[in-house]
Parts: structure tokens; C-alpha cells; sequence
């Protein structure tokens, strides 16, 4: 049984942990839980530590930059304003919109349908597919660490790892298959072309990101938010930095996303047509981990999404990772060309299996802090 907020009974973990189990079997997730017509949200659910200046409250005095890609194959002083802009906003804010990147806007408004068709079709079917195995290609399921984090967060999500390997095109759910292998394609290419504006924005050879395999791996994720009836209770995903290289997300109309911008939630409003990039840890550090890679040149920065009373949110969300599983024994720091006397090594050489250890043993959620610290020199 999951409980409401208001229910008398003594709040202790275990009481917790029986709920997270009890939600959980239910493999309805998030949506069956709004669905049911509960006007109080679950206690799993509860952020008990929010407060006025976490929530709900954003600055409009900055706004995230724009860049955009249209006609850099063609004219190179356009592509030289690019990959300055792209420079300003990684090193500022670690955030940018995008447009101009070439990928059809029927094609976005179809991918965020496909994932509103897999998580309101049938529950049976939607069933089929809940999984906490994350060796599994394609996955549903609602809170990726329920078990492990303090709170749950009001979402529920798909998951494709969709290369190096990716899953025999059975696996995909028929509701969203033709569009999940059709955006993902067009996500593939684009995203070999902002790792060869990333690596010209640090100094380098264009080529020299994509070298080292930093486009090798690609995780989508569709997000499912529903409508909350107590979105000042909870979050939709909690504050969090990201543990990829790049992440390039494609979300509805309906907003919540923000970002911490001079210690100011910044909203990251929706553009149609347009798809949001940002830095993640595993580059931040010089030109691989928005930190460990560009050495603090580029910012991984927290983010979080506001839970609301309207609904549902959707996005999908393109992670551009490295396997740990292959290349476990690959380490990664600052990249040489970046090191001077003036500009020292922040971070020490790590495996990204060490770092993802790291990352999930804090709880992605960890107080709005970066994995990132542990390996500071």
C-alpha cells in the first residue's frame, strides 16, 4: 500500500521502504498513482526539506543563450560565431538552446507523441517492459534509483541503450520503434557534429573529442511527468548534475526545466523546434568531463524540473556516455593540450567505472553537489 502524506502512521524507513516496494510491484508507476485520483501525493514522494528559496520561485533576469547551427557547413565565419558562442555558453552557463540543427520539427513533435503513446497505452503492455535490470536494452520503469535515494521523484521513464550496441529493433515498444530509430539516428549525427564544434571551442583539432570515443555511446530516456496535485511538495526530478559527456533533450510545451545560473534557478524555457544542450560532469574537468576532461573550461552545471498541477510533461533525453562496461580499464582526465603552468590539472586521471561508483554510492540527488569533487586534485 502506498501511502498519503497525511496518513497518521509512524514515518519511519522501514515503514518508507515497505511503500517503495509496494509502489514499485505495482509497475504502474508515477502514472497509476495520478491516475487512481489521489488528491495527496505518497509519502515516498514527499520533499520534506524543500523551501521557499528551492522552490517554486526562478530568476528572469538571465537567460539561457541560444546558438544556432544553421548554414556552419557553408560559411566559415558563421561557423567561427558558433563555435565562439558555443565557447561563452559552456564555459558560462553549461546550458544552451539550440535551433538551426537540422532535424525536422515534425520529426521532434513525432518523438515527443511516441513517448506519450508508450506510457499511456495499456497497462498490460506497459507492464511487459517494467524492469530494474539495467543490462536490459529497453526498460520502463519510475524513479531509476527508488531504492537508493531519499525521495522519489514524480516521473516515470523509458529507457533505449541505443549503441554501441543497440537492441534488436523487436525489443522496441511497437508504439514508439519507427520514431525512437528515426530520432535517435538524426540525434547520432548531430551529436557528432557538436563534439566537432566542442573540440574547436576548446582549442583542438575538430575531430579530436569524437578520437577519443566520446560519441561512442548514446542512452535515450523518454520522461513521463504527470500532473501532481501537490507539485509544492515534490519535484519532478530533483536537482542533479549529469554523469554523461553531453545531454541533449527535447521536451513539450508545458516547461519546469531550470537551471542554477549565478546561484539563481534560471527557468529554460520551451522553444518548439529547438532542443536543449548540456554539459555534463564526464567533460567539465577539460574536454571529456565538462570538468574532467576541460578542466573546469566547460561547467556541468545542477539542473532540476518543477513538478506542476498541469500535465503531462514529456521529453526525451539523449545521453552521450561511455560504456563502462567497455571501457572500465580506459582512464580519463584533462586533456594534455589544455595543460599549462597557468592552467594546472584540476582533476586526477579516473576510469569511468570509478566515477559512475562514485556517482550512485552519493545518490544522484546528492544535495545538488558533483561527483566531481571526490577527484579533485
Amino acid at each position: 500500500m502506498v501511502v498519503s502524506n497525511t496518513d497518521p502512521c509512524c514515518c519511519n524507513h522501514h515503514d518508507l521502504d515497505n511503500e517503495r516496494k509496494d509502489f514499485d510491484e505495482t509497475k504502474d508507476g508515477v502514472k497509476g498513482v495520478a491516475d487512481s485520483g489521489l488528491t495527496k501525493i505518497p509519502r515516498i514522494f514527499l520533499h520534506k526539506n524543500l523551501s521557499s528559496n528551492q522552490k517554486p520561485s526562478s530568476c528572469s533576469e538571465f537567460t539561457v543563450p541560444t546558438v544556432d547551427l544553421d548554414e556552419i557547413g557553408n560559411d566559415p565565419n558563421k561557423r567561427s560565431t558558433v563555435v565562439e558562442g558555443i565557447r561563452n555558453a559552456c564555459e558560462k552557463w553549461g546550458f544552451f538552446q539550440l535551433v538551426g540543427h537540422g532535424i525536422p520539427v515534425e520529426t521532434l513533435d513525432e518523438m515527443i507523441d511516441g513517448i506519450r503513446r508508450f506510457h499511456e497505452q495499456e497497462s498490460e503492455i506497459r507492464r511487459g517492459f517494467y524492469s530494474r535490470d539495467l543490462d536490459k536494452k529497453v526498460i520502463y520503469l519510475s524513479n531509476f534509483q527508488l531504492y537508493k535515494s531519499a525521495v522519489a521523484d514524480w516521473r516515470d521513464s523509458i529507457a533505449f541503450r541505443l549503441a554501441p550496441n543497440p537492441p534488436d529493433p523487436r525489443e522496441f515498444p511497437q508504439v514508439c520503434r519507427d520514431i525512437v530509430m528515426d530520432y535517435s539516428s538524426q540525434v547520432k549525427t548531430l551529436g557528432l557534429t557538436l563534439f566537432e564544434l566542442l573540440s574547436e571551442a576548446l582549442g583542438l583539432k575538430p575531430n579530436h573529442l569524437k578520437d577519443i570515443d566520446l560519441a561512442e555511446g548514446l542512452l535515450m530516456m523518454g520522461h513521463y511527468y504527470p500532473p501532481c496535485p501537490e507539485p509544492e511538495l515534490t519535484m519532478a526530478t530533483s536537482s542533479h548534475f549529469d554523469s554523461n559527456f553531453i545531454t541533449l533533450l527535447l521536451q513539450d510545451q508545458i516547461g519546469g526545466l531550470q537551471v542554477l545560473h549565478e546561484n539563481q534557478w534560471v527557468d529554460v524555457p520551451s522553444k518548439r523546434g529547438a532542443l536543449v544542450v548540456n554539459m555534463g560532469d564526464l567533460i567539465q574537468a577539460s574536454v571529456l568531463s565538462n570538468d574532467l576532461i576541460s578542466n573546469d573550461k566547460f561547467k556541468s552545471v545542477n539542473h532540476r524540473v518543477l513538478a506542476k498541477n498541469v500535465g503531462p510533461r514529456i521529453s526525451a533525453v539523449c545521453f552521450f556516455r561511455t560504456e563502462a562496461n567497455n571501457s572500465s580499464n580506459r582512464l580519463y582526465g584533462p586533456v594534455e593540450e589544455l595543460l599549462s603552468d597557468e592552467n594546472p590539472a584540476v582533476y586526477r586521471d579516473t576510469t569511468v567505472k570509478d566515477y559512475l561508483s562514485q556517482y550512485y554510492s552519493r545518490g544522484m540527488h546528492a544535495q545538488g553537489t558533483s561527483a566531481l569533487s571526490y577527484f579533485k586534485i
